[in-house]
Protein backbone atom coordinates (compact mmCIF):
# COMPACT_ATOMS: atom_id res chain seq x y z
CA UNK A 1 0.00 0.00 0.00
CA UNK A 2 1.10 3.57 -0.67
CA UNK A 3 2.47 5.65 2.19
CA UNK A 4 1.76 9.01 0.57
CA UNK A 5 -0.33 10.20 -2.39
CA UNK A 6 -0.75 13.56 -4.08
CA UNK A 7 -4.24 14.84 -4.87
CA UNK A 8 -4.09 16.74 -8.17
CA UNK A 9 -7.32 18.62 -7.60
CA UNK A 10 -9.08 21.09 -5.33
CA UNK A 11 -12.42 21.76 -3.64
CA UNK A 12 -14.88 19.12 -2.49
CA UNK A 13 -13.39 16.25 -4.46
CA UNK A 14 -9.95 16.89 -2.96
CA UNK A 15 -11.50 16.69 0.52
CA UNK A 16 -13.27 13.45 -0.44
CA UNK A 17 -10.04 11.80 -1.64
CA UNK A 18 -8.00 13.04 1.33
CA UNK A 19 -10.51 11.56 3.77
CA UNK A 20 -10.50 8.18 2.01
CA UNK A 21 -6.69 8.12 1.97
CA UNK A 22 -6.48 8.97 5.67
CA UNK A 23 -8.90 6.15 6.50
CA UNK A 24 -6.52 3.81 4.68
CA UNK A 25 -3.60 5.15 6.73
CA UNK A 26 -2.11 7.06 3.79
CA UNK A 27 -0.61 10.56 4.06
CA UNK A 28 -1.78 13.14 1.54
CA UNK A 29 -0.20 16.00 -0.38
CA UNK A 30 -2.33 18.92 -1.52
CA UNK A 31 -1.44 21.38 -4.26
CA UNK A 32 -2.83 24.90 -4.28
CA UNK A 33 -2.66 28.11 -6.24
CA UNK A 34 -2.37 31.18 -4.01
CA UNK A 35 -6.10 31.89 -4.40
CA UNK A 36 -6.74 28.51 -2.70
CA UNK A 37 -4.22 28.77 0.14
CA UNK A 38 -6.96 29.11 2.76
CA UNK A 39 -9.26 26.53 1.14
CA UNK A 40 -10.63 23.74 3.31
CA UNK A 41 -8.97 20.90 1.40
CA UNK A 42 -5.52 22.39 2.03
CA UNK A 43 -6.01 22.30 5.79
CA UNK A 44 -7.20 18.68 5.64
CA UNK A 45 -4.03 17.46 3.92
CA UNK A 46 -0.77 16.43 5.62
CA UNK A 47 1.41 18.46 3.26
CA UNK A 48 0.61 21.40 1.01
CA UNK A 49 2.65 22.73 -1.91
CA UNK A 50 1.96 25.92 -3.80
CA UNK A 51 1.79 25.72 -7.59
CA UNK A 52 2.17 28.74 -9.80
CA UNK A 53 0.48 30.31 -12.80
CA UNK A 54 -0.87 33.71 -13.77
CA UNK A 55 -4.27 32.10 -14.34
CA UNK A 56 -5.26 29.97 -11.29
CA UNK A 57 -6.95 27.24 -13.34
CA UNK A 58 -3.84 26.80 -15.50
CA UNK A 59 -1.80 25.84 -12.43
CA UNK A 60 -3.93 22.72 -11.92
CA UNK A 61 -3.39 21.80 -15.60
CA UNK A 62 0.41 22.08 -15.47
CA UNK A 63 1.52 18.46 -15.77
CA UNK A 64 5.23 19.03 -15.27
CA UNK A 65 4.76 21.25 -12.23
CA UNK A 66 2.50 18.65 -10.59
CA UNK A 67 4.93 15.82 -11.34
CA UNK A 68 7.75 17.90 -9.85
CA UNK A 69 5.74 18.44 -6.65
CA UNK A 70 4.97 14.72 -6.44
CA UNK A 71 8.68 13.89 -6.64
CA UNK A 72 9.66 16.62 -4.18
CA UNK A 73 7.00 15.56 -1.65
CA UNK A 74 7.76 11.84 -1.86
CA UNK A 75 4.30 10.96 -3.18
CA UNK A 76 4.16 7.46 -4.64
CA UNK A 77 0.87 7.98 -6.49
CA UNK A 78 -1.39 10.73 -7.82
CA UNK A 79 -5.18 10.80 -7.69
CA UNK A 80 -6.56 13.20 -10.32
CA UNK A 81 -10.15 13.46 -9.00
CA UNK A 82 -12.51 14.66 -11.73
CA UNK A 83 -12.09 17.52 -14.19
CA UNK A 84 -8.70 19.20 -14.72
CA UNK A 85 -6.21 16.47 -15.78
CA UNK A 86 -8.31 13.44 -14.85
CA UNK A 87 -9.05 12.41 -18.46
CA UNK A 88 -5.81 13.53 -20.06
CA UNK A 89 -3.79 10.60 -21.38
CA UNK A 90 -0.54 12.67 -21.37
CA UNK A 91 -0.91 13.10 -17.59
CA UNK A 92 -1.33 9.37 -17.04
CA UNK A 93 1.71 8.81 -19.27
CA UNK A 94 3.77 11.45 -17.44
CA UNK A 95 3.07 9.66 -14.14
CA UNK A 96 4.12 6.37 -15.71
CA UNK A 97 7.34 7.90 -17.08
CA UNK A 98 8.16 9.42 -13.68
CA UNK A 99 7.65 6.15 -11.82
CA UNK A 100 4.57 7.51 -10.03
CA UNK A 101 1.36 5.49 -9.99
CA UNK A 102 -1.62 7.15 -11.64
CA UNK A 103 -4.77 6.28 -9.67
CA UNK A 104 -6.87 5.67 -12.73
CA UNK A 105 -6.66 3.89 -16.10
CA UNK A 106 -3.64 3.60 -18.35
CA UNK A 107 -3.01 6.16 -21.13
CA UNK A 108 -4.32 3.90 -23.90
CA UNK A 109 -7.73 3.51 -22.25
CA UNK A 110 -8.10 7.25 -21.66
CA UNK A 111 -7.05 8.03 -25.20
CA UNK A 112 -9.36 5.40 -26.72
CA UNK A 113 -12.41 6.76 -24.91
CA UNK A 114 -11.33 10.40 -25.15
CA UNK A 115 -12.07 10.57 -28.86
CA UNK A 116 -15.83 10.18 -29.19
CA UNK A 117 -15.60 8.94 -32.77
CA UNK A 118 -12.88 6.40 -31.98
CA UNK A 119 -14.88 5.25 -28.96
CA UNK A 120 -17.95 4.71 -31.16
CA UNK A 121 -15.89 2.54 -33.50
CA UNK A 122 -14.50 0.46 -30.65
CA UNK A 123 -17.91 0.04 -29.04
CA UNK A 124 -19.49 -1.08 -32.30
CA UNK A 125 -16.78 -3.74 -32.70
CA UNK A 126 -17.38 -4.86 -29.11
CA UNK A 127 -21.09 -5.30 -29.77
CA UNK A 128 -22.15 -2.31 -27.66
CA UNK A 129 -25.26 -0.61 -29.14
CA UNK A 130 -24.59 2.91 -30.44
CA UNK A 131 -26.80 5.73 -31.69
CA UNK A 132 -26.82 5.91 -35.53
CA UNK A 133 -24.26 8.47 -36.68
CA UNK A 134 -20.79 9.12 -38.08
CA UNK A 135 -17.79 6.99 -37.21
CA UNK A 136 -15.19 9.58 -38.18
CA UNK A 137 -14.80 13.21 -37.09
CA UNK A 138 -15.92 15.80 -39.65
CA UNK A 139 -14.42 19.22 -40.34
CA UNK A 140 -15.81 19.96 -43.79
CA UNK A 141 -19.18 21.74 -43.85
CA UNK A 142 -20.33 20.30 -47.20
CA UNK A 143 -19.60 16.73 -46.12
CA UNK A 144 -21.34 17.29 -42.82
CA UNK A 145 -24.38 18.71 -44.59
CA UNK A 146 -24.78 15.61 -46.76
CA UNK A 147 -24.29 13.24 -43.82
CA UNK A 148 -26.93 15.05 -41.78
CA UNK A 149 -29.37 14.76 -44.67
CA UNK A 150 -28.76 10.98 -44.90
CA UNK A 151 -29.17 10.41 -41.14
CA UNK A 152 -32.33 12.51 -41.09
CA UNK A 153 -33.35 15.35 -38.83
CA UNK A 154 -33.36 15.99 -35.95
CA UNK A 155 -29.63 15.46 -35.50
CA UNK A 156 -27.11 16.24 -32.79
CA UNK A 157 -23.72 17.87 -33.44
CA UNK A 158 -21.08 16.95 -30.86
CA UNK A 159 -17.42 17.81 -30.30
CA UNK A 160 -15.27 14.82 -31.18
CA UNK A 161 -12.64 15.62 -28.55
CA UNK A 162 -14.73 16.47 -25.51
CA UNK A 163 -17.96 16.42 -23.57
CA UNK A 164 -19.85 18.27 -20.86
CA UNK A 165 -22.17 19.90 -23.38
CA UNK A 166 -19.38 21.94 -24.98
CA UNK A 167 -19.58 22.00 -28.78
CA UNK A 168 -23.02 20.38 -28.74
CA UNK A 169 -25.95 21.60 -30.83
CA UNK A 170 -29.39 20.20 -31.62
CA UNK A 171 -30.51 20.81 -35.19
CA UNK A 172 -34.14 20.23 -36.14
CA UNK A 173 -34.20 21.79 -39.65
CA UNK A 174 -31.84 21.71 -42.58
CA UNK A 175 -32.00 25.51 -42.82
CA UNK A 176 -30.38 25.80 -39.38
CA UNK A 177 -27.53 23.36 -40.04
CA UNK A 178 -24.78 25.68 -41.32
CA UNK A 179 -25.06 28.18 -38.45
CA UNK A 180 -25.10 25.46 -35.79
CA UNK A 181 -22.25 23.47 -37.34
CA UNK A 182 -19.96 26.49 -37.47
CA UNK A 183 -20.93 27.52 -33.93
CA UNK A 184 -20.25 24.01 -32.61
CA UNK A 185 -16.86 23.98 -34.34
CA UNK A 186 -15.83 27.28 -32.77
CA UNK A 187 -16.86 26.17 -29.29
CA UNK A 188 -15.16 22.78 -29.65
CA UNK A 189 -11.93 24.41 -30.81
CA UNK A 190 -12.00 26.87 -27.91
CA UNK A 191 -12.81 24.21 -25.30
CA UNK A 192 -10.71 21.27 -26.48
CA UNK A 193 -8.25 22.61 -29.05
CA UNK A 194 -9.94 20.43 -31.68
CA UNK A 195 -12.74 21.72 -33.89
CA UNK A 196 -13.76 18.37 -35.38
CA UNK A 197 -17.42 17.39 -35.01
CA UNK A 198 -19.37 14.19 -35.28
CA UNK A 199 -23.05 13.78 -36.06
CA UNK A 200 -25.56 11.40 -34.58
CA UNK A 201 -29.29 10.93 -34.70
CA UNK A 202 -30.96 13.02 -32.01
CA UNK A 203 -33.11 10.92 -29.70
CA UNK A 204 -35.81 13.24 -28.46
CA UNK A 205 -36.10 13.35 -24.68
CA UNK A 206 -34.37 10.09 -23.71
CA UNK A 207 -33.21 9.32 -20.19
CA UNK A 208 -29.49 9.61 -19.38
CA UNK A 209 -28.47 6.49 -17.49
CA UNK A 210 -24.91 5.56 -16.57
CA UNK A 211 -23.36 2.37 -15.23
CA UNK A 212 -20.53 2.39 -12.69
CA UNK A 213 -17.84 -0.17 -13.51
CA UNK A 214 -14.65 -1.08 -11.67
CA UNK A 215 -11.87 -3.32 -12.92
CA UNK A 216 -8.57 -4.36 -11.40
CA UNK A 217 -5.24 -5.00 -13.12
CA UNK A 218 -5.86 -8.77 -13.17
CA UNK A 219 -8.84 -8.75 -15.52
CA UNK A 220 -11.59 -8.81 -12.88
CA UNK A 221 -14.62 -6.57 -13.46
CA UNK A 222 -17.81 -5.67 -11.63
CA UNK A 223 -20.58 -3.17 -12.17
CA UNK A 224 -22.28 -1.30 -9.34
CA UNK A 225 -25.57 -0.65 -11.07
CA UNK A 226 -26.93 2.51 -12.59
CA UNK A 227 -27.38 6.19 -11.85
CA UNK A 228 -30.11 8.26 -13.47
CA UNK A 229 -28.64 11.62 -14.51
CA UNK A 230 -31.55 12.88 -16.62
CA UNK A 231 -32.17 16.12 -14.68
CA UNK A 232 -29.90 18.40 -16.70
CA UNK A 233 -29.71 22.10 -17.44
CA UNK A 234 -27.79 23.10 -20.57
CA UNK A 235 -26.39 19.55 -20.77
CA UNK A 236 -25.01 19.81 -17.22
CA UNK A 237 -26.19 17.32 -14.60
CA UNK A 238 -28.11 18.87 -11.70
CA UNK A 239 -29.68 16.00 -9.72
CA UNK A 240 -28.74 12.32 -9.86
CA UNK A 241 -30.32 9.28 -8.27
CA UNK A 242 -29.82 5.56 -7.87
CA UNK A 243 -31.42 3.26 -8.71
CA UNK A 244 -33.32 4.49 -11.76
CA UNK A 245 -37.11 4.34 -11.71
CA UNK A 246 -37.26 2.67 -15.15
CA UNK A 247 -34.91 -0.30 -14.84
CA UNK A 248 -35.87 -3.72 -13.55
CA UNK A 249 -33.26 -6.22 -12.35
CA UNK A 250 -33.05 -8.03 -15.69
CA UNK A 251 -32.39 -4.83 -17.64
CA UNK A 252 -29.97 -3.59 -14.96
CA UNK A 253 -27.83 -6.69 -15.32
CA UNK A 254 -28.01 -6.52 -19.11
CA UNK A 255 -26.80 -2.90 -19.16
CA UNK A 256 -24.17 -3.74 -16.53
CA UNK A 257 -22.78 -6.56 -18.64
CA UNK A 258 -22.69 -4.31 -21.73
CA UNK A 259 -20.81 -1.68 -19.70
CA UNK A 260 -18.26 -4.28 -18.62
CA UNK A 261 -17.84 -5.30 -22.28
CA UNK A 262 -17.15 -1.66 -23.11
CA UNK A 263 -14.48 -1.48 -20.39
CA UNK A 264 -12.86 -4.71 -21.56
CA UNK A 265 -12.76 -3.40 -25.14
CA UNK A 266 -10.29 -0.67 -24.09
CA UNK A 267 -8.37 -2.76 -21.52
CA UNK A 268 -9.78 -0.58 -18.76
CA UNK A 269 -8.92 -0.84 -15.09
CA UNK A 270 -9.84 1.25 -12.01
CA UNK A 271 -13.20 3.07 -11.69
CA UNK A 272 -15.02 4.30 -14.78
CA UNK A 273 -18.54 5.09 -15.93
CA UNK A 274 -20.26 4.05 -19.15
CA UNK A 275 -23.05 6.44 -20.11
CA UNK A 276 -26.12 5.47 -22.14
CA UNK A 277 -29.14 7.13 -23.69
CA UNK A 278 -32.30 5.21 -22.82
CA UNK A 279 -35.41 5.66 -24.98
CA UNK A 280 -39.09 5.21 -24.21
CA UNK A 281 -39.04 1.70 -25.69
CA UNK A 282 -36.32 0.67 -23.23
CA UNK A 283 -33.62 0.58 -25.89
CA UNK A 284 -30.24 1.86 -24.74
CA UNK A 285 -27.32 3.27 -26.72
CA UNK A 286 -23.71 3.99 -25.82
CA UNK A 287 -23.07 7.68 -25.26
CA UNK A 288 -19.52 7.89 -23.85
CA UNK A 289 -17.24 6.52 -21.17
CA UNK A 290 -15.90 8.77 -18.42
CA UNK A 291 -12.45 7.42 -17.59
CA UNK A 292 -12.40 8.84 -14.07
CA UNK A 293 -14.29 9.17 -10.81
CA UNK A 294 -17.70 10.75 -11.38
CA UNK A 295 -19.08 13.72 -9.45
CA UNK A 296 -22.15 11.65 -8.59
CA UNK A 297 -20.37 8.53 -7.28
CA UNK A 298 -21.76 8.94 -3.70
CA UNK A 299 -25.27 7.77 -4.63
CA UNK A 300 -23.79 4.45 -5.74
CA UNK A 301 -21.78 4.20 -2.53
CA UNK A 302 -24.96 4.72 -0.49
CA UNK A 303 -26.98 1.94 -2.13
CA UNK A 304 -24.13 -0.61 -2.41
CA UNK A 305 -22.07 0.11 0.71
CA UNK A 306 -18.79 0.12 -1.23
CA UNK A 307 -16.30 3.01 -1.04
CA UNK A 308 -15.33 3.67 -4.66
CA UNK A 309 -12.40 5.98 -3.86
CA UNK A 310 -10.83 3.47 -1.49
CA UNK A 311 -11.30 0.78 -4.11
CA UNK A 312 -9.52 3.03 -6.65
CA UNK A 313 -6.54 3.46 -4.34
CA UNK A 314 -6.37 -0.25 -3.50
CA UNK A 315 -6.47 -1.25 -7.17
CA UNK A 316 -3.74 1.25 -8.04
CA UNK A 317 -1.57 -0.18 -5.27
CA UNK A 318 -1.72 -3.59 -6.97
CA UNK A 319 -4.53 -5.25 -5.06
CA UNK A 320 -7.32 -7.20 -6.78
CA UNK A 321 -10.95 -6.14 -6.45
CA UNK A 322 -12.12 -6.64 -2.88
CA UNK A 323 -15.50 -8.06 -3.94
CA UNK A 324 -17.20 -10.01 -6.72
CA UNK A 325 -20.32 -9.29 -8.74
CA UNK A 326 -22.39 -11.63 -6.60
CA UNK A 327 -21.41 -9.54 -3.54
CA UNK A 328 -23.11 -6.45 -4.96
CA UNK A 329 -26.54 -5.98 -3.40
CA UNK A 330 -28.63 -2.86 -3.97
CA UNK A 331 -30.44 -1.51 -0.92
CA UNK A 332 -32.65 1.56 -0.62
CA UNK A 333 -32.49 4.73 -2.67
CA UNK A 334 -30.11 7.69 -2.89
CA UNK A 335 -30.30 11.17 -4.42
CA UNK A 336 -27.58 13.77 -5.01
CA UNK A 337 -28.04 17.52 -5.50
CA UNK A 338 -25.16 19.60 -6.80
CA UNK A 339 -24.79 22.80 -4.79
CA UNK A 340 -23.49 25.45 -7.18
CA UNK A 341 -22.54 29.05 -6.45
CA UNK A 342 -25.00 30.60 -8.88
CA UNK A 343 -28.06 32.83 -8.88
CA UNK A 344 -31.18 30.88 -9.90
CA UNK A 345 -33.15 34.15 -9.94
CA UNK A 346 -30.81 35.71 -12.51
CA UNK A 347 -30.39 33.10 -15.25
CA UNK A 348 -28.06 31.01 -13.04
CA UNK A 349 -25.17 33.45 -13.31
CA UNK A 350 -22.14 32.24 -11.29
CA UNK A 351 -21.81 34.04 -7.96
CA UNK A 352 -18.73 34.86 -5.89
CA UNK A 353 -17.98 36.20 -2.44
CA UNK A 354 -17.07 35.32 1.14
CA UNK A 355 -19.19 32.82 3.03
CA UNK A 356 -20.23 34.83 6.07
CA UNK A 357 -22.48 32.20 7.60
CA UNK A 358 -22.74 28.45 7.04
CA UNK A 359 -25.07 25.89 8.55
CA UNK A 360 -24.59 22.41 7.14
CA UNK A 361 -27.39 19.84 7.12
CA UNK A 362 -26.94 16.74 9.25
CA UNK A 363 -29.03 13.82 10.46
CA UNK A 364 -29.80 10.26 9.49
CA UNK A 365 -29.42 9.56 5.79
CA UNK A 366 -27.56 12.82 5.04
CA UNK A 367 -24.08 13.11 3.56
CA UNK A 368 -22.38 16.35 2.55
CA UNK A 369 -19.27 16.37 0.37
CA UNK A 370 -18.15 19.96 0.67
CA UNK A 371 -15.19 22.13 -0.23
CA UNK A 372 -16.24 25.16 1.79
CA UNK A 373 -16.21 26.39 5.38
CA UNK A 374 -17.49 29.52 7.06
CA UNK A 375 -15.12 32.24 5.91
CA UNK A 376 -14.25 30.55 2.60
CA UNK A 377 -13.86 32.70 -0.48
CA UNK A 378 -15.69 31.56 -3.63
CA UNK A 379 -13.92 33.02 -6.68
CA UNK A 380 -14.59 33.32 -10.39
CA UNK A 381 -11.65 31.12 -11.34
CA UNK A 382 -13.21 27.66 -11.12
CA UNK A 383 -16.33 25.59 -11.76
CA UNK A 384 -19.24 26.84 -9.58
CA UNK A 385 -19.80 23.53 -7.75
CA UNK A 386 -19.00 24.05 -4.06
CA UNK A 387 -20.63 21.00 -2.49
CA UNK A 388 -22.73 17.90 -3.09
CA UNK A 389 -25.65 17.00 -0.85
CA UNK A 390 -26.55 13.31 -0.85
CA UNK A 391 -29.38 11.60 0.98
CA UNK A 392 -30.38 7.98 1.52
CA UNK A 393 -33.71 6.39 2.36
CA UNK A 394 -35.20 2.92 2.47
CA UNK A 395 -37.48 4.04 -0.36
CA UNK A 396 -37.30 6.73 -3.06
CA UNK A 397 -39.98 8.81 -1.35
CA UNK A 398 -38.03 8.71 1.91
CA UNK A 399 -34.81 9.79 0.15
CA UNK A 400 -36.69 12.73 -1.43
CA UNK A 401 -38.22 13.74 1.92
CA UNK A 402 -34.83 13.69 3.62
CA UNK A 403 -33.32 15.71 0.78
CA UNK A 404 -36.02 18.38 1.00
CA UNK A 405 -35.45 18.66 4.75
CA UNK A 406 -31.66 18.80 4.29
CA UNK A 407 -31.90 21.50 1.60
CA UNK A 408 -34.11 23.54 3.91
CA UNK A 409 -31.57 23.13 6.73
CA UNK A 410 -28.64 24.13 4.49
CA UNK A 411 -27.96 27.85 5.03
CA UNK A 412 -25.24 29.71 3.16
CA UNK A 413 -24.95 33.49 3.52
CA UNK A 414 -22.53 35.52 1.43
CA UNK A 415 -23.09 33.87 -1.93
CA UNK A 416 -26.16 32.80 -3.87
CA UNK A 417 -26.71 29.10 -4.56
CA UNK A 418 -29.09 26.92 -6.55
CA UNK A 419 -30.77 25.47 -3.44
CA UNK A 420 -34.20 27.07 -4.09
CA UNK A 421 -34.15 25.71 -7.64
CA UNK A 422 -33.26 22.20 -6.45
CA UNK A 423 -36.14 22.20 -3.96
CA UNK A 424 -38.56 23.25 -6.69
CA UNK A 425 -37.43 20.42 -8.98
CA UNK A 426 -37.73 17.83 -6.23
CA UNK A 427 -41.35 18.80 -5.52
CA UNK A 428 -42.44 18.79 -9.18
CA UNK A 429 -45.11 16.12 -9.82
CA UNK A 430 -43.17 14.50 -12.67
CA UNK A 431 -40.03 14.16 -10.57
CA UNK A 432 -42.01 12.77 -7.66
CA UNK A 433 -43.52 10.18 -9.99
CA UNK A 434 -40.09 9.36 -11.48
CA UNK A 435 -41.52 10.18 -14.91
CA UNK A 436 -38.90 12.55 -16.32
CA UNK A 437 -36.25 12.65 -19.05
CA UNK A 438 -33.43 14.90 -20.25
CA UNK A 439 -35.96 17.38 -21.63
CA UNK A 440 -37.67 17.87 -18.27
CA UNK A 441 -36.19 21.27 -17.36
CA UNK A 442 -36.53 22.56 -20.91
CA UNK A 443 -40.06 21.33 -21.57
CA UNK A 444 -41.87 20.74 -18.27
CA UNK A 445 -40.36 22.79 -15.46
CA UNK A 446 -41.89 26.20 -14.82
CA UNK A 447 -39.01 28.50 -13.89
CA UNK A 448 -41.48 31.19 -12.79
CA UNK A 449 -42.01 29.23 -9.56
CA UNK A 450 -38.56 30.37 -8.49
CA UNK A 451 -39.68 33.98 -8.26
CA UNK A 452 -42.32 33.00 -5.71
CA UNK A 453 -39.51 31.70 -3.50
CA UNK A 454 -37.42 34.85 -3.94
CA UNK A 455 -39.29 36.97 -1.39
CA UNK A 456 -39.31 34.18 1.20
CA UNK A 457 -35.55 33.77 0.86
CA UNK A 458 -34.88 37.51 1.11
CA UNK A 459 -36.86 37.66 4.35
CA UNK A 460 -34.92 34.69 5.72
CA UNK A 461 -31.58 36.24 4.73
CA UNK A 462 -32.52 39.46 6.50
CA UNK A 463 -33.18 37.55 9.74
CA UNK A 464 -29.88 35.63 9.54
CA UNK A 465 -27.89 38.76 8.59
CA UNK A 466 -29.30 40.54 11.65
CA UNK A 467 -28.24 37.59 13.79
CA UNK A 468 -24.70 37.66 12.39
CA UNK A 469 -24.43 41.41 12.92
CA UNK A 470 -25.57 41.11 16.54
CA UNK A 471 -23.15 38.24 17.21
CA UNK A 472 -20.21 40.20 15.75
CA UNK A 473 -21.21 43.27 17.79
CA UNK A 474 -21.38 41.17 20.96
CA UNK A 475 -17.96 39.59 20.28
CA UNK A 476 -16.41 43.01 19.73
CA UNK A 477 -17.82 44.28 23.05
CA UNK A 478 -16.55 41.23 24.93
CA UNK A 479 -13.13 41.57 23.34
CA UNK A 480 -12.70 45.13 24.57
CA UNK A 481 -13.96 44.23 28.02
CA UNK A 482 -11.66 41.25 28.55
CA UNK A 483 -8.50 42.74 27.05
CA UNK A 484 -7.70 39.21 25.85
CA UNK A 485 -6.66 38.35 22.28
CA UNK A 486 -9.21 36.13 20.53
CA UNK A 487 -7.70 36.31 17.08
CA UNK A 488 -7.25 32.56 16.90
CA UNK A 489 -10.87 31.92 17.83
CA UNK A 490 -12.13 34.53 15.38
CA UNK A 491 -10.19 33.03 12.49
CA UNK A 492 -10.08 29.44 13.68
CA UNK A 493 -10.57 27.84 10.29
CA UNK A 494 -7.64 29.79 8.82
CA UNK A 495 -5.37 29.43 11.83
CA UNK A 496 -5.98 25.69 11.95
CA UNK A 497 -4.45 25.31 8.51
CA UNK A 498 -1.47 27.48 9.39
CA UNK A 499 -0.80 25.59 12.61
CA UNK A 500 -1.16 22.01 11.40
CA UNK A 501 -0.21 21.95 7.72
CA UNK A 502 3.35 21.57 6.59
CA UNK A 503 3.60 24.44 4.13
CA UNK A 504 6.08 24.52 1.25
Amino acid sequence: MFKRILVANRGEIAVRIIRAAHELGIQTVAIYHKVDKSAAYVSYSDYAYEIFSVQPKAAYLDIQQIIDVAKKSGAEAIHPGYGFLSERAPFSQACLDAGIKFIGPKPYSIDAMGSKTRARELMEKAGVPIVPGTKQPIENLDSAFEIARKIGYPILLKASAGGGGKGMRKVFREDDFKENFESAQREALKSFGDGSIYIEKFLENPKHIEIQVIGDEYGNYVHLGERDCSIQRRHQKVIEEAPSTVLDEELRQKMGNVAISAARAVEYFNAGTVEFLFDKNKNFYFLEMNTRLQVEHPVTEFITGFDIVKEQINIASGKPLSFRQEDVVFRGHSIECRINAEDPFNNFLPDTGRIEFLREPTGKGVRLDSGIEQGSEVTIHFDPIIAKLITYGRTRSEAISIMLRALNDFKIIGIKTGIPFLSSVLTHPRFLEGDYDTGFLENDFDFSVLHKKDEEILNELAIISTYIHNEEKSSYTNLNASNTSTSIGKNKWKIRGQLFRRWF
